[in-house]
């Protein structure tokens, strides 16, 4: 099944007279140069009165997306970062060569069998976009371009693929593409034969499924002004209609379409934070009616996949981390479930994929991901075996139900992404390939490890830690600490190869698998969500606090960083305890929680209901106030600050960013940079070419690395040998 993975919000604020008030100011203080002076927003107070209390927003003006004035304080602000950080110019430029010289600028990826092809995308130097090919039969085959990102992004400032969907026939493509990074989809349809594209141009579409005609075609669209995923529906070619089949109408739910991959089965899974319903109908009766496999119950959360005429449903019935039972497709109703893979409290069963003769549960235990396989004509189970003690793996492109082999990808802290593909016969294990890491990067200079924290209620928080070898653990050595911890979701130690220009700088790096992520099964996300979601900042704390402790770095050298959901970790720490950090860098950050949960009509908010809770509601009201980043700035000291938001976020609005550096501009009592970085073309993810993100990410390392004291801001650079 397709699971939407839908997140927080994000923004910035405003003022026209400021656009450049530090025009001649481009020399920083470290030149003796007059410092550039920051934009300060025009108040414009908006009160909300609710539980009792009276809410006062004095930026909520900031809103004003098509209000001149909006836009031209968010160029002064983005002025004022590039102004600040000019003096780093030289680094960035040195940071940028240094990553793309890791990167094999032309490459292709490995092939992956979906009917009578193999599928593979290929990138070449000097190009921003891959390019979607494949070969019939054989991957030696003549090469088929099917798409070419490349020329679809030709005018446009933001190009995304979503869904990629090729008919059973091989000869059409369902695809969608995202020219804002607004996360809105517009569904088109090719002629792989002949080149052409058919008249339909369908818009907001999400999740993709053929049916077994070869003409039908079923999907999702999104809501134009909330983004809740809720309409289902059925279109054949050449029609110049499409039939609605299904309309989810509860606000806390979203939907998504997917196909067994036997093909036979086509599911609809209506799913909240904490419920899920799954409806479905075979693949070669498109025109039949939606069936239910189970209806929906509070707090039962289960999906679906299909063999041989039974359901196979995990299931958190009785089973909090999830188990596995099989029912019969006419009546697979609770009465008729038998047991398929029990409970067990210290694994969590995040997926199930089945083949003819396998299934492969996607698993993680004591904070690892495994992969598990169960042979069906002997009933044994088995796993995976992986050969380092911290890593990332995961099921990859797995498109064929009657194989032996199965496509899965690995890679760790110190180890490039690798794709094996498994035989589930014999236990064996074949590299296909590992990503080149050009530029003489050497796995063996760098080391990897687990430690943990002590939160404040005794709970043990572990640790992904990755540095160059020689780099001395007295508390001298700069570090990078990353968290996320919210909707259950997990942060794997994989590789950045990007990374390695701060690895290589004596940078330590550090993922606080704190709680409300998943790492550590079902009761880590609920204690970090709802009415526990002061543990996911609090476990942070500790973290940090641990790490300086022991000294892996010291409070003056650690820089802190988090996006989205994470971005509201990084507000509400900083709020907690901004004496523990050097600098923080909050991208796209959800920090003005009360005022986006308390408007229904923004994207997303009613779905969010069941992650943060209804402040509609007092108790959740009561504590939410507690944390909300944008509520609780105070006059008082804070570490230096880069915000990063993007006018194109439908996930994070703009300005949550924007009023979050208003207000602590005009609150702050520190003389501490505070930048706001403004992404005018692109959306939650940053810039879509592979290229412009390089940029981005040297900018980003560039701030770091003057923060830590690691380089002259003019670009000097000391290396660990």
């Amino acid at each position: 099944m397709i699971k939407s993975n839908q997140t927080a919000r994000v923004v910035f604020l405003c003022v026209v007279s400021t656009l450049f008030l530090y025009a001649n100011a481009t020399k920083a203080q470290s030149n003796g140069g007059a410092a550039p002076q920051p934009p300060m927003t025009e108040k414009k107070p908006k009160t909300t009165n609710i539980h009792g209390v009276t809410l006062v927003d004095d930026y909520f003006w900031l809103r004003e997306k098509t209000n001149p004035a909006v836009m031209a304080h968010l160029q002064a602000e983005n002025d004022y970062a590039d102004s600040m950080m000019k003096p780093t110019s030289a680094l960035q430029e040195k940071l940028y060569n240094e990553m793309l010289s890791h990167i094999k600028q032309t490459d292709d990826t490995v092939p992956y069998k979906w009917g009578d092809y193999f599928y593979y995308t290929r990138t070449v130097t000097g190009l921003q976009y891959p390019i979607f090919c494949r070969k019939k039969g054989s991957t030696t085959a003549q090469e088929e371009v099917i798409l070419d990102q490349n020329e679809l992004a030709k005018g446009q400032k933001f190009m995304s693929v979503g869904s990629f969907v090729p008919s059973d026939d091989g000869n059409l493509v369902a695809y969608t593409t995202d020219n804002t990074g607004y996360r809105q989809y517009t569904l088109q349809i090719k002629d792989l034969r002949n080149g052409q594209l058919f008249p339909e141009k369908i818009e907001r579409v999400n999740t993709v499924s053929w049916a077994t005609d070869n003409k039908t075609l079923f999907y999702v669209t999104e809501d134009a002004v909330t983004k809740r995923s809720d309409k289902f529906f059925r279109h054949v070619l050449g029609s110049d209609k499409s039939d609605l089949i299904f309309e989810e109408k509860d606000e806390l739910f979203d939907i998504g379409n997917g196909r067994s991959r036997d093909g036979k089965v086509i599911f609809l899974e209506s799913f909240a934070k904490t419920s899920t319903e799954v409806l479905y109908l075979f693949a070669d009766k498109p025109n039949s009616e939606l069936k239910v496999v189970l209806h929906r119950e509070p707090e039962h959360e289960y999906d679906v996949d299909y063999r041989d005429d039974l359901f196979y449903i995990r299931t958190n019935k009785n089973a909090k981390n999830f188990r596995v039972v099989t029912a019969p497709v006419d009546d697979p109703s609770e009465k008729n479930w038998k047991e398929f893979i029990a409970h067990r409290p210290a694994v969590k069963v995040e997926g199930i994929s089945m083949f003819a003769d396998y299934a492969a549960l996607s698993e993680w235990e004591n904070g690892l991901q495994q992969i598990e396989i169960v042979n069906f004509k002997t009933n044994k189970r088995s796993r995976i075996e992986f050969p380092e003690p911290v890593y990332s793996a995961g099921l990859s492109f797995n498109h064929v139900f009657n194989t032996t082999l199965l496509r899965y990808s690995y890679n760790s802290l110190v180890t490039p992404i690798s794709w094996f593909d498994y035989d589930m016969s014999t236990g064996k294990s074949t590299l296909l390939k590992q990503t080149e890491v050009p530029g003489g990067f050497d796995r063996n200079n760098y080391k990897s490890e687990r430690v943990f924290a002590t939160a404040s209620d005794g709970t043990k928080i572990p640790m992904s830690v990755v540095y160059r070898k020689g780099v001395k653990l007295d508390g001298s050595a700069p570090m990078l600490l990353y968290a996320y911890g919210s909707y259950g979701i997990s942060i794997p130690p994989t590789f950045s190869s990007n990374r390695l220009s701060l690895l290589d700088r004596g940078v330590i790096f550090v993922i606080a698998h704190i709680r409300g992520g998943g790492e550590l099964g079902e009761e880590w996300r609920q204690a970090g969500r709802m009415m526990n979601k002061m543990n996911t900042f609090t476990d942070f704390i500790a973290c940090a606090d641990h790490l300086v402790k022991a000294k892996y770095t010291s409070k003056d050298r650690l820089v802190i960083q988090g996006g989205s959901a994470g971005g509201l970790l990084m507000g509400a720490v900083s709020n907690l305890r901004p004496d523990l950090f050097k600098a923080v860098i909050a991208q796209v950050p959800f920090v003005d929680v009360l005022n986006t949960m308390l408007d229904a009509s923004l994207p997303l908010t009613t779905s969010e209901y069941i992650e943060w809770g209804n402040p509609n509601e007092k108790a959740a009201f009561d504590y939410m106030k507690t944390y909300s980043p944008y509520d609780n700035i105070q006059k008082k000291d804070y570490p230096t600050m880069l915000v990063k938001v993007s006018v194109n976020d439908s996930q994070v609005p703009y300005w949550e960013g924007a009023k979050l550096v208003a207000k602590l501009r005009e609150l702050k009592t520190d003389k501490n940079p505070l930048l706001l970085k403004v992404n005018f073309g692109a959306g939650h993810g940053g810039s879509s070419g592979r290229y412009d993100a390089l940029k981005e990410n040297a900018f980003d390392y560039a701030f770091m690395l003057w923060q830590m004291g690691v380089a002259e801001r003019e670009g000097s650079v000391s290396k660990v040998e």
